[in-house]
This record gives C-alpha cells, structure tokens and sequence, in this order.
C-alpha cells in the first residue's frame, strides 16, 4: 500500500545506447539501474550502519536472510514470516517489550526517497484517522504516532535510512518507540544492519529479495509453517512478524 510501484523519474538519457525501445519500457517500469555510478549517496550521509554490503565492517556475525544480513545481538529474537518456498514477507526483531520491524527496497541512485514515503505513510495514518508528528531522531527526521490495537494503544516509529540504491525502512513498536534506550539491543541491530542490494534494475519501491537460510527453510516447509522463529540471535548466527500496530507475541517454546 504504501511501498507501491510508481514509474520513475528523473532518468538520465545521456551517453545510453540502449535501443530506445528498451529504454522506454525500463522508464515504464520504473527501472532504477541507468543512472551513472558517480551518482551513488555517499555513506557520509548515514551517520553509522546500515550498511551496504561493499561498506560493511567484517567480523559481525550475521543472519543472512539475502537481501539483508542481521547481526547477531544477546536477548534479541529474530521472527521471520515466510510463504512454503522460504520467501520472507516480513521481519520483526524483538526485545522483551519492545520490537523493530524491518523492511527494505529498491531507491535509485541519485537521491533518497524516504521523504517522500515518510509523506505517504503519513498521509495514510491520517486516512486511518491516527495523528503522527516528525520528530529528529538518530538518522534524520522521523514520524511518530499512537495507534490502537486489540491490545491497547501502542506507539510506532518510522525511521527511513536511504543507501545507495536502496532504503531501509524500521518501525519501533513499543515502549522503545518512544524512548530508544530502553532496547540499546534494537540499536544495535539497526546501526549494524548490511544490505546486499545486488546489481539488477528493479522498480523503484520494489521490495528487495528476502530469503530464509536453507536449513532453516527446509525445516519449517517440513514442518508445514508460515512463521518461523530464527531463535535469538545470537544462537543462530551465521544461519523476524507481526504487523506495524500489532504488539510482540509473547515468545515461543523451544522444543
């Protein structure tokens, strides 16, 4: 709803020897990849991580989950929501009562697009009858609001971290949504974040490619699940649901 296609704009056309046929269907589509590579947002940008992939410090282990790498922190939970074939719909990191949801997606490379998408997401909090208000926060502007649940009233977070070529979208959920140092977990999990974009053209808000680790896809389609949880962290190194309003589920058993 909110991250939906839209056709790109502000193309550069010069020195392009594509046939002008194939031009214009990428233009329809919303292609991000023909813009030069000197175009590419700087990381003096972004204050720490996320980082992308070519950026990234080594020796932080990780969960791969494909397009992003999830460290591995002491007493988070990484909850994953994945269809049969191991495709991730969504991931939600989880601090005892607080959670971070995480998304990421296509951006070009000229410029950032989470001021525009802070702009709708606002737009569509007010349609849902919720007020939100921008506050300053670690990486910029940030929106916050309150909304109801079946819970309760919770508070959200939407913080936008634009890369190169992508944007990493995370909503805090909880009390850390309105305090950030009572999860320094959930910091730590975002300022640590690596995302592999890879090279291919993709629309513009197109969410990138999120993936279980095989053995743990393997296991939860034996098992017949839709949600799989990855453990904490820290216990599945090297190897996240729930939606925006909806408070953490209390954790599950391990067998």
């Amino acid at each position: 709803m909110i991250f939906s296609r839209n056709r790109g704009s502000g193309r550069h056309a010069k020195d392009d020897t594509r046939p002008s046929g194939t031009r214009r269907l990428e233009e329809e589509l919303g292609l991000v990849d023909d813009e030069p590579e000197e175009a590419v947002a700087p990381k003096a940008d972004r204050p720490e991580g996320p980082y992308d992939i070519t950026e990234a410090p080594a020796g932080i282990p990780q969960l791969d989950l494909g397009a992003l790498k999830v460290p591995a922190v002491d007493d988070v939970e990484v909850r994953v929501q994945a269809d049969n074939e191991g495709k991730i719909q969504q991931i939600v990191l989880v601090h005892n009562d607080s959670a971070l949801q995480l998304g990421v997606f296509a951006a070009p490379r000229s410029e950032g697009i989470w001021d525009e998408v802070r702009g709708e997401i606002r737009k569509q909090l007010f349609t849902d009858g919720v007020a939100a208000e921008d506050a300053e926060g670690e990486w910029g502007v940030e929106l916050r609001a309150r909304v109801r649940t079946p819970d309760g009233l919770t508070d959200i977070r939407f913080v936008g971290i634009d890369g190169p070529r992508w944007l990493v979208r995370a909503v805090f959920q909880g009390p850390a949504a309105v305090d950030p140092s009572v999860a320094p977990q959930l910091l730590q999990c975002l300022r640590n974040l690596v995302v592999d974009r890879g090279h291919e053209a993709m629309p513009v808000r197109e969410p990138l490619p999120l993936h279980l680790p095989k053995e743990v896809a393997e296991a939860t389609a034996a098992e017949g699940q839709s949600e799989a949880p990855v453990t904490d962290a820290a216990d599945g190194a090297n190897g996240a649901g729930g939606a925006e309003r909806r408070k953490p589920s209390p954790r599950p058993r391990r067998k």
